[in-house]
């Protein structure tokens, strides 16, 4: 366990400070976008199997972090100086960890590990707030948020609180915690709590803290990169930013890089602050190494993260528990459901901003299933896609990890005028990569990132009778998609507001995908055909395909013009393999940002 004591909430501080010593180091480790990978991964993020880990080609895990964060710990403190685990938020959602065990295991392995606090990330709302309130109750350190107000909600009013201190080594430090304020739009935190700015939130926070003698005080938040230097550049008093949500990687040594580690930012007062995040998936641990002078002011900021590669032996007592923990979904993750050819990939960077393999493959599988029912288009969000696969034979548990939470498949008809609106809503946040891109079947169009959200969509066409041809903004399409987007969840509000003979209760998609690439046999090797044409990038075609898919061709091809058969859709099949599923089809399930 960590040395750290949470002393107390911001409102039950007492108004005395400890004076600090001159040139106090503290040692920030930290983590961020976990996502419940609390097995190894491999070089795509996804869970690694045994012939990978026994090869030395996996990262990260919760037993390897155990030992990194326990050797660093005792290493730091040996030499007096205090040490803060910290966790930017979304330690929930992305494995079937979290489908067997919901935010159990996430926080019975943070207790062990020694967090002293974490972020409240937009996947903690993933089952609802009952699921915050449930691990703030397991939790053996303070789960924060200044921007929510909970008051008004009889499930968190009580427990959800904005910023703490903890104790380390003699040393008093604030802690402030903040979350995306999309967490309404990308999951499912309720209509009781109120998501305020992030700026106002923390602000109000780190005065009362400061006014209270805290001359030390760290943000830890779940905002993305591009929000959290809008918070250091807005707000005065903070000594360092630990993030997340955006996967940002930041390093000094490797040139894959976001930026440089810590990432400095100018507050209003002119301080140079420094902000760090770790990528995502435990695979790094990030330590940034702080001193500060004898008022309680930042003289040096310095860091780099650590690969938690093979070269980590895992703890062995974490190890089995994890193994113990694990032996339940074993049969299920190793259950062969198909074979592919070549490698399927769903890189973040991809999925989110153009065309990528996983993403036409999915929208391909939806779109095939409902063939039938007149249904012409799919619509997929890059964000709910969460893991690439191999080469090789493929795992029912592999591919719930690429489709972790338990959507289901919904049918629904659209004009052309309101598809040509969601395709703008899928490019509005590009730029930030937000996971509302749309991947698609059945459909093709061109996207200009530089353009202003809203004017960013052109040539949109649709393959009607193997043919492609211009959308029509008066005509209705059949549209599949998934339950999250149908209800409005990432700012697919159109599909909400304007979606007719709406069908919400079709198959889980992780079956439908599954038995998808079982049917396509063991050559199957899926690729990208220039569906999404983005103008500017380099080598981009004039267009997207010239011809249609087979998939596409076919799917055209069996539409039914009888509209009356989509109040039938997919009820018909929805009771697939019930295991897969994982017992847990939940509406409110939240694909969508990390």
């Amino acid at each position: 366990m960590s040395t750290s004591r949470l002393m107390a909430s911001v409102a039950a501080i007492a108004l005395t400070g400890s004076a600090a010593q001159a040139d106090t180091v503290l040692h920030i480790l930290h983590t961020n976008d976990f996502h419940s990978r609390i097995e190894s991964i491999n070089k795509y993020d996804s869970t690694c199997d045994a012939e990978t880990e026994e090869a030395g080609e996996c990262f990260g895990g919760t037993a390897r972090l155990a030992t990194k964060i326990a050797e660093l710990r005792a290493e730091f403190e040996a030499a007096g100086e205090p040490v803060l685990l910290l966790d930017g938020g979304d330690q929930f959602q992305g494995s079937l960890f979290y489908s067997t065990y919901k935010g159990e295991a996430a926080a019975e392995f943070m207790n062990r590990l020694g967090y002293d606090a974490m972020a409240v990330g937009n996947h903690e709302f993933d089952d609802g707030p009952e699921a915050v309130s449930a691990l703030i109750d397991r939790a053996e350190f303070p789960v924060l948020s200044a921007n929510i107000d909970a008051s008004q909600s009889n499930i968190l009013a009580d427990k959800l609180t904005g910023s703490a201190v903890v104790e380390v080594g003699g040393e008093r430090i604030g802690i402030v915690g903040g979350t995306t304020i999309d967490t309404p739009e990308i999951s499912s935190p309720g209509e009781a709590l109120i998501f305020q700015s992030h700026v106002d939130g923390i602000a109000a926070d780190v005065a009362e803290m400061t006014e209270q003698g805290i001359d030390k005080i760290i943000a830890v938040t779940h905002i993305g990169f591009q929000g959290e230097q809008e918070v250091l550049a807005n707000v005065d008093g903070l000594d360092a930013l630990v993030g997340g949500h955006s996967n940002t990687f930041l390093s000094n040594t490797d040139d894959s890089a976001d930026g440089p580690y810590p990432f400095m930012v100018a507050s209003p007062d002119g301080t140079e602050v420094p902000l760090v995040q770790a990528y995502a998936y435990g695979k790094y641990l990030g330590h940034l190494k702080l001193t500060f002078d004898d008022a309680g002011k930042v003289i040096a900021a310095e860091g780099e993260p650590i690969l938690i590669d093979a070269s980590i032996e895992p703890d062995p007592e974490v190890l089995a528990r994890i193994q113990e923990l694990g032996a339940p979904i074993e049969e299920l993750k190793n259950r062969i459901v198909a074979e592919t050819g070549s490698p399927i990939g769903a890189d973040r960077a991809d999925c989110r901003a153009k065309e990528c393999v996983m993403g036409s493959l999915v929208a391909d599988a939806m779109l095939d299933r409902v063939r039938d029912q007149g249904v012409q288009i799919a619509i997929q969000n890059g964000g709910g896609l969460r893991a690439s696969i191999d080469a090789g034979p493929i795992s029912m548990g592999e591919v719930i990890s690429v489709l972790p939470f338990q959507n289901t498949l919904a049918t629904f008809w659209l004009t052309g005028e309101d598809v040509i609106a969601a395709l703008e809503n899928g490019a509005s946040q590009i730029e930030e990569g937000a996971g509302r891109f749309s991947q698609v079947a059945g459909l093709k169009y061109s996207v200009d990132p530089s353009a202003e959200p809203g004017s960013r969509i052109s040539d949109v066409q649709v393959m009607t009778d193997g043919e492609w041809g211009p959308i029509e903004p008066g005509r209705d399409y059949g549209v599949v998609s998934n339950n999250y987007m149908r209800t409005g969840g990432d700012g697919y509000t159109v599909f909400d507001t304007n979606g007719m003979r709406a069908y919400d209760f079709g198959p889980d998609l992780a079956d439908v995908l599954a038995e998808y690439l079982a049917q396509q046999g063991p050559d199957f090797a899926p690729a990208t055909d220039g569906r999404i044409t983005v103008i500017g990038e380099a080598g981009a075609a004039d267009a997207a395909p010239a011809e249609a898919s087979d998939d596409e061709a076919a799917a055209a091809d069996d539409a039914a013009s009888d509209e009356a058969a989509m109040d039938d859709a997919a009820s018909g099949d929805a009771a697939t393999d019930e295991a897969a599923t994982d017992d847990a089809a939940t509406d409110e399930a939240a694909p969508a940002a990390e």
